[in-house]
């Protein structure tokens, strides 16, 4: 629920729940500058870094965060990557944060961004992304001892924030800390503004060395110190990222989604990457639909798979705002989702920050559809179409990214230097890489010995252009449910509406089916009636055209995104099996799949990267060996 703020007559936020101040008397900026920016030693102790990752407790009204954003911004020395992790139970809304700023008018650009992506902040974690993806902010919505037991961070500097310990003492107790110090690495450096005996002497026993330091009036002190245990801290397994590697070379076999933005995600740290592919253009599989829809999944639970969607979408709609022109390549039309034959719907408690995602359809939506009034349908604020080529394309054009197509890779080595060799079906070295990922789609599982558990599974859209008649009976707006109807995608001669698609299993063939064109047709008479029957007649006479792709899934549906297996294949990655939801989720499993790398604080949470885990017992049964021999 989005937190209540009152604004005193000075200007001042105040919290009711907590009856507390958000920030100090003289105002926020000197503290946030003098306590926690320079307490933590920063802009020096980052300078000449390659990353820097700060936790804060209790993110409030974002100033720590924009201050810290502001000095990144300002320094030559700065770090190639700043992460900002924060965790906040109760969230602000985008409007009180931005008029916090509003006293700071050196911040009002910075805050403006801020505002513009807080939006649908339920509980868990959220990345919004800066800078061209190299400030990342790192949301973590709910109790901090809790979030952050769903984290695998390695902090270099913690804010230690939050209301008065003795207006909210449960994020400054002896479980909250012990959190946040198995965030930290030796020599963290920590700051606050509080000096209360209870959080001094839990930090002590946490294994924090902390002092007194001269405080901003009318404090007379405020809190410094590091993390220097006199023991020898035992981490819990899964808590702690996997040793950060130093950027190098990259070979990323498969020119769709999934492989554009993995190439993309290590490009931004400084890899060199090839990218590799069977066809002579990129997007030549599934990835050529000519127009998709992104979506978020709801269920009634918010399942895992809900949860995760919502971080695919985030990521999908921050690519595709930077690098995409909107009207031509894609459209943030939002979504209508008809829910037939009793499928599920939104959870019953879903909160106000739940429906800047996705809320019942309203009267008027369902009548622009042309659909009864008791029809069960969700209306998607976040939600729109895209064109997949486009963005592959983009993501391609990043720096530090060549492209080869029409190369088949038929066999990987590993070399006595450690190093991936990539050969072709006549046994001829294609390219040797430190790291090699596999998001070939189906084409991954031949790459690796005793294959990957995945399935082919075919898809065909049909499609034809606007008539001016056509208006009266088509949505303004994309409809899905039992297959899809994006009702307006511009193409070369003309606009063009799309239906479809198909969902054939172990089918690997991509030749137009005139049966699925039929097929096509049943399904929009069951999700658009009135549209169906204005196209039946062309699809009689065989006047849509049609497009076949050939998708790739994993048994439970979930991507496989990560190392195949860090002791017996080490540099052996892979980002595949998306299924339908390419859109969704590969550029999400693209910056999983780096941040994981580089050490770095992850998009998601522990649970939703166990799910996507290539080691996932339920797929790969311990079947997982060398794929050659040292050579």
């Amino acid at each position: 629920m989005t937190e209540l703020i009152e604004w005193l007559a000075d200007g001042t936020p105040y919290s009711p729940r907590f009856g507390d101040r958000y920030r100090s008397e003289l105002g926020g900026l000197a503290q946030s500058r003098e306590v926690f920016l320079h307490g933590c030693g920063l802009p020096a102790a980052w300078a000449g870094q390659p990353q820097w990752c700060i936790l804060e407790t209790g993110f409030g009204l974002g100033l720590n965060f924009l201050v810290t954003w502001q000095a990144w911004k300002a320094d030559p020395a700065r770090p190639r990557r700043l992460h900002f992790v924060a965790t906040e139970a109760h969230p602000a809304s985008a409007a009180d944060i931005l008029r916090a700023a509003e006293a700071h008018p050196e911040l009002m650009p910075l805050a403006e961004q801020l505002r513009a992506q807080c939006w649908g902040l339920l509980p868990g974690t959220h990345r919004l992304v800066f800078e061209g993806g190299h400030v990342l902010l790192t949301l973590c919505i709910g109790d901090t001892k809790t979030v952050l037991r769903e984290q695998a961070l390695t902090a270099d500097a913690v804010y230690l924030d939050g209301f008065s310990p003795a207006k909210n003492p449960g994020i400054w107790d002896l479980h909250t800390l012990k959190a946040v110090a198995r965030c930290c690495r030796r020599g963290t450096r920590i700051a606050s503004w509080t000096v209360a005996r209870s959080v001094l002497d839990g930090l002590a026993q946490c294994g924090f060395v902390v002092q007194k330091t001269p405080g901003l009036p009318p404090k007379r002190d405020n809190l410094q110190g590091e993390f220097a245990p006199r023991w020898v801290p035992r981490k819990v397994a899964g808590s702690a990222p996997l040793a950060p590697v130093l950027p190098s070379s990259c070979v990323v076999i498969g020119a769709g989604l999934a492989g554009a933005a993995t190439a993309a995600s290590l490009a931004r740290r400084g890899w060199q990457v090839l990218v590799l592919d069977t066809h002579e253009t990129p997007a030549g599989g599934a990835s050529g639909l000519p127009a998709g829809v992104l979506v978020p999944h709801v269920s009634p639970d918010d399942s895992l798979l809900s949860r995760l969607s919502r971080c695919g979408v985030r990521a999908t709609l921050q690519q595709t705002r930077a690098l995409l022109q909107e009207g031509s390549d894609w459209q943030a039309s939002g979504v209508l989702e008809r829910r037939l034959e009793g499928s599920g719907g939104l959870p019953a408690d879903w909160p106000d920050a739940g429906r800047d995602w996705s809320e019942a359809a309203s009267a008027t939506q369902l009548e622009q559809a042309g659909l009864d009034m008791a029809s069960a349908a969700t209306w998607h604020h976040r939600a729109g179409w895209i064109k997949p080529a486009r963005l592959v394309q983009a993501l391609l054009a990043q720096p530090g990214i060549t492209w080869r197509g029409g190369v088949k890779a038929a066999r990987l080595i590993r070399d006595a230097a450690g190093a991936w060799q990539v050969v072709d079906t006549q046994a001829q070295l294609i390219a040797r890489a430190d790291l090699v990922v596999l998001a070939a789609a189906h084409g991954s599982g031949p790459l690796v010995d005793g294959g990957l558990p995945l399935q082919a599974i075919r898809g065909q859209v049909s499609w034809g252009l606007r008539r001016p008649g056509d208006d009266k009976v088509f949505p303004a707006f994309p409809v899905n449910g039992h297959g899809s109807l994006l009702p307006a995608v511009p193409v070369d001669d003309g606009v063009a509406w799309m239906a479809g698609a198909g969902f054939q299993r172990d089918r690997n063939d991509s030749r137009p089916d005139p049966a699925d064109q039929q097929a096509n047709l049943e399904r929009l008479q069951t999700l658009l009636p009135q549209t169906a029957q204005q196209l039946a007649a062309d699809f009689q006479d065989g006047t849509p055209r049609a497009w076949a792709g050939v998708r790739c899934a994993s048994p439970d549906r979930l991507p496989l995104v990560g190392p195949l297996h860090p002791v017996r294949l080490p540099g052996l990655w892979v980002n595949t099996a998306m299924g339908s939801r390419g859109l969704t989720f590969a550029v999400l499993g693209g910056e999983l799949l780096a941040a994981r790398l580089h050490g770095e604080p992850l998009p998601v949470d522990k649970r939703m990267l166990q799910a996507l885990a290539p080691q996932r017992a339920s797929l790969f049964k311990q079947r997982v060996a060398p794929v050659d021999p040292v050579i």
